[in-house]
């Protein structure tokens, strides 16, 4: 006897990952700038730059190859102008990948060493952000130190992002360098952040050992980490991550392209393929996908999902990672509610959910 039972719909992975609304966490605005952007940056400030030579200076072998470049990309970010500039075409990129929330980390640290001020930016970026939201992108700001820079320069940094957090500031963070100063000498910097009521995030377990990212945790409070791939290596870290539900900002074709990857694995070189994330999930850590610098590793974020598959991820597992992007933001509760609503609403209609 035949019960005649519905079919579960077959599921075309490009076309739920295109229509699934998605959160971008790991976001770098001035990692977003193309090569032409920097030719008109540039050509704003009087220097000429020719697309070719901007494009040489996207390859990179390893990490502090990839620093050079973001400092020389940044250098030509000079005014209020400019980051609209950059806002406006990194928001039509998200747009079109149906990215409906968005955490889009700025580097105030550089701001403040280039004798800018993060007030005039910031003013902008906001006033920016309100009109991306009507187009149906809502927007965070996450304010970054520069760990090399010290911690007397990261608390300069903590205090703009408190007093900026009626401009759509969420979280104060800190990347950089992370073997160049210990987290211990950073506590104070962000004991006075979660005292302004920012949410706190850091840049750990990317070049840096497990200790890196149990330090986020146990000694800077850290609420999400950025990257966090060496806690692969240490069982009891994840299973403290675990436990604590602690998000990892996972970037896969950011630790290819910095060598982070290979790093991790001690190998001069490294395969998409052999990244840890499928590990770290396996274990019960939140991990969450993202893009990182996606024009200065030539990816996007549906480019960053559409890689989960070779990473051992089902279609059901891609839809909950895509999920947690959501549940690990930093928005107000009524926005995190109405972004998990409709995303379940789509994520159901595909029976992912």
């Amino acid at each position: 006897m035949s019960l005649n039972l519905p079919s579960k719909p077959t599921v075309k992975l490009p076309e739920v990952l295109a229509k699934l609304p998605k959160a971008e966490l790991h976001l770098h605005l001035e990692g977003s700038i193309e090569p032409a952007t920097v030719v008109e940056l540039a050509a704003r400030h009087g220097v000429r730059v020719g697309v070719e030579a901007a494009e040489a200076r996207y390859s990179y072998a390893d990490f502090p190859g990839f620093l050079d470049a973001f400092k020389w990309v940044s250098s030509f970010v000079r005014t209020p102008g400019d980051y609209v500039l950059i806002a406006e075409h990194l928001a039509d990129r998200l747009i079109e990948q149906r990215v409906v929330y968005a955490e889009i980390t700025l580097s105030v640290g550089v701001m403040l060493l280039r004798e800018q001020n993060p007030d005039d930016n910031l003013a902008a970026l906001d006033a920016f952000a309100r009109r991306a939201f009507r187009h149906g992108l809502i927007i965070r700001w996450v304010i970054d130190a520069v760990r090399q820079f010290g911690a007397g320069a990261a608390m300069e940094v903590a205090r703009w992002a408190a007093r900026c957090r009626k401009q759509g500031v969420a979280a104060f963070g800190m990347g950089g360098d992370e073997l160049a100063l210990p987290a211990e000498e950073f506590r104070s910097v962000y004991d006075f952040a979660r005292s302004e009521g920012l949410h706190c995030l850091v840049h750990a377990g990317e070049v840096g050992g497990p200790k890196a990212v149990r330090d986020a945790v146990e000694v800077l409070g850290a609420e999400r980490v950025g990257h966090g791939i060496a806690a692969s290596t240490d069982p009891a870290l994840m299973a403290l991550l675990a436990e604590r539900q602690i998000p990892l900002e996972i970037c896969p074709t950011s630790n290819l392209r910095t060598g982070a990857l290979a790093r991790l694995l001690a190998k001069p070189s490294a395969e998409i393929e052999e990244h840890p994330v499928r590990l770290l999930h396996e274990r019960g850590v939140p991990v969450t996908i993202s893009s990182d610098d996606p024009a200065m590793f030539r990816t996007s974020l549906l480019a960053e999902y559409a890689l989960l598959p070779r990473l051992g991820f089902t279609p059901a597992e891609i839809a909950r990672v895509a999920r947690r992007s959501i549940e690990a933001a930093f928005a107000e509760d009524a926005t995190k509610e109405a972004l998990l609503h409709s995303f379940d609403d789509v994520a159901g209609a595909f029976g992912l959910v």
